[in-house]
């Protein structure tokens, strides 16, 4: 069994909103700001964050990543499932269907509601193609990844995205990083077989 090892990424409750959603809620023409740059080439943390609201339940100052997508989408942890006392299920990003809707309040007061869209992501890896092909890895296999440490643990059902532009790392919920140790990120290996 081989190991590779890989740079581990934990990543909080966030919102991508398509252009149409973000106009609603902060209006025409509103370019998103970015905050940080994050790892994924093109992606940054905006300075903008929104309310999210689910039945009666609001989670305030939720961040925004851009730039725009086609579908406004919600990922969330387990954990701020079992708090909205909803049931989404794990997907993969950008699949988005039969999932719940919310509500999206803006600073300003203006409003959205998706019908659908509130996913608990699937854990993955970002892979370019080159690195893929090194790595022996395809688009959708599906690997584990070791978590060294006092916390330490495998992750089993580890999904493989595999797009030009991406950069090698493997993206994880903040439920997932306290569990394993690493609430910030770290380190992990993919086990190869």
């Amino acid at each position: 069994m081989k190991e590779i090892e890989i740079k581990v990424e934990v990543s909080a409750r966030h919102i991508h909103l398509s252009k149409e959603d973000k106009e609603k809620l902060f209006g025409k023409g509103y370019k998103l700001q970015p905050l940080r740059w994050l790892s994924q080439p093109k992606l940054f943390a905006a300075k903008e964050t929104v309310a999210l609201k689910i039945g009666d339940k609001v989670i305030e100052n939720v961040r925004i990543v851009g730039p725009e997508r086609e579908k406004t989408q919600v990922e969330i942890s387990l954990t701020d499932a079992f708090f909205f006392k909803i049931f989404p299920p794990i997907k993969v990003s950008g699949d988005i269907s039969g999932t719940p809707g919310a509500v999206l309040i803006a600073p300003n007061g203006n409003q959205v509601e998706i019908k659908e869209g509130v996913i608990v992501p699937q854990r993955h890896i970002h892979a370019s193609p080159k690195e893929a092909k090194e790595l022996g890895l395809s688009q959708g296999d599906i690997v584990s990844v070791k978590i060294e440490g006092k916390r330490g643990l495998i992750f089993d059902n580890v999904v493989v995205r595999v797009k030009e532009g991406f950069s090698l790392a493997m993206h994880i919920d903040t439920d997932e990083g306290n569990a394993a140790g690493i609430p910030k990120g770290g380190k992990g290996k993919i086990i190869l077989p």
